[in-house]
């Protein structure tokens, strides 16, 4: 462990280690109830998609704790399964079997790009504030999505939104379970979010809202994993317009969902530098890369640095250890399918609400006073909700910024990539 993880260096021990790997697991496990309902919504079979949840969250911490030795777990991304559902399945009407294609694709192409320095040079190149204001924007995407799938805010033809009927039915339980997981957060309970969760599920059995598929008579807590999607990919359009689309919108989110989440772990967990710079940031993209290839491969979404990897942080960890340990705790997690399927989303809902709460962090960090740093921030970070698409905050955010930086003179501020990048984002408007 030693030789692996440079303990000592790092001023850590094995217990301090195993016991952060525990506190980061408690706190980013609702993905396991979470991931496979928004998945389900694209036609997935749930159950499936929780042993390809557990399984590529795993795989990714692994890689991680490995290869650029960071305390920082990675599961299906928040936001990305979002995308993945509402944006490309229901949104734009292709099949989950076309956007699990996708992924994995992209997901082979961003291994490609990690290894020679590509997309480490694109993550450098995206302005600091931008960075923290992605973050912030991912993070009130994520609270909309929740407050929508418990019922909490409803469409409404005049008004656009609306609160729904907060006095009965899910938007009750959902602000009850609320309720009960801001308190213990605040009090620093470990596992504040898992555990609000589990005690919202309890309360929302005798109100009819929590309830296995097949009846509570043959429902049992311990079970064997059932089979993941395994392969379940489309290449039969693979050069068709509609492919590549799908294909591009993926790498485009992908990018720079990574940079908002990566950026805002590494920025909470105090590990960059002063320039905001991540270390071993080629190790720690490579992980995620490699964890969406295989994700796509067992049946989910893009796999992403999580923001919660900051409990495991404040609980002691600093090395690879930590995220090791996290993997086995999803592994072990396979073996405990039914109690979290039978989660319903006003349960999740409060722990969605509480994760865009904590990614909001790094806006105090956003320089409001130069116009020209603090609009496009601003911009990234009100696109993404109302546009409902984590990519469309970043395109105004990246394009707002070349052109106010180059229409004040400040042209120099602006690095090369970003001019690149500004320039295809241009080309995809003329496009599109």
């Amino acid at each position: 462990m030693e030789k692996l993880f440079k303990l000592k260096a790092h001023g850590t021990t094995v217990r301090t280690e195993v016991l952060a790997g525990i506190t980061t697991f408690l706190t980013m496990a609702y993905i396991l109830a979470v991931n496979p309902g928004i998945l389900g919504d694209a036609g997935m079979d749930r159950s499936a998609v929780f042993t390809a949840t557990a399984l590529a969250s795993a795989v990714a911490s692994i890689v991680m704790a490995i290869a650029a030795n960071l305390p920082i777990a990675l599961a299906p991304g928040m936001g990305l399964n979002a995308y993945f559902t509402y944006g490309v399945v229901l949104g734009m009407g292709y099949s989950w079997q076309v956007a699990l294609s996708a992924v994995f694709l992209e997901g082979i192409l961003f291994i490609l790009l990690s290894v020679v320095n590509v997309r480490e040079a694109i993550v450098n190149s995206v302005p600091l504030n931008l960075k923290r204001a992605v973050a912030v924007g991912i993070g009130i995407f994520i609270t909309l999505i929740g407050m929508r799938g418990a019922g909490i805010i409803i469409p409404s033809p005049a008004t656009t939104v609306a609160m729904g009927s907060v006095t009965q039915g899910t938007a009750l339980l959902a602000l009850i379970g609320l309720v009960i997981t801001a308190i213990l957060y605040a009090l620093n309970v470990h596992g504040a979010i898992l555990i609000g969760i589990l005690i919202t599920t309890a309360i929302g059995i005798p109100m009819g809202i929590t309830a296995p598929a097949g009846g509570w008579e043959n429902w049992k807590l311990f079970s064997a994993p059932s089979a993941p999607l395994f392969m379940q990919f489309d290449f039969s359009n693979i050069l068709t317009i509609k492919f590549l689309v799908v294909f591009f919108s993926f790498l485009f989110v992908d990018i720079f969902d990574t940079v908002g989440t990566l950026v805002g772990v590494t920025q909470q967990a105090g590990l960059t530098d002063k320039d905001g710079n991540v270390p071993r940031v080629k190790q720690a993209l490579l992980a995620d890369a490699v964890g969406t290839s295989f994700g796509a491969m067992v049946g989910t979404s893009t796999v992403t640095s999580y923001v919660e990897s900051t409990a495991g942080v404040a609980a002691g960890g600093r090395t690879g250890l930590t995220s090791l340990t996290t993997a086995g705790m999803f592994l072990l997690a396979l073996f405990l399918s039914p109690l979290f399927l039978i989660i319903p989303s006003a349960a999740t809902a409060p722990a969605l609400i509480i994760v865009g709460f904590l990614m909001m962090r790094p806006v105090i960090g956003i320089d409001f006073t130069d116009p020209t740093e603090g609009i496009p921030a601003f911009l990234t970070i009100v696109m993404m909700p109302f546009c409902y698409s984590i990519a469309e905050g970043i395109v105004f955010g990246v394009l707002s910024y070349v052109i106010l930086k180059a229409c004040t003179g400040k042209y120099k501020q602006i690095p090369l990539v970003t001019w690149v990048i500004f320039a295809i984002f241009i080309l995809r408007f003329i496009l599109h």
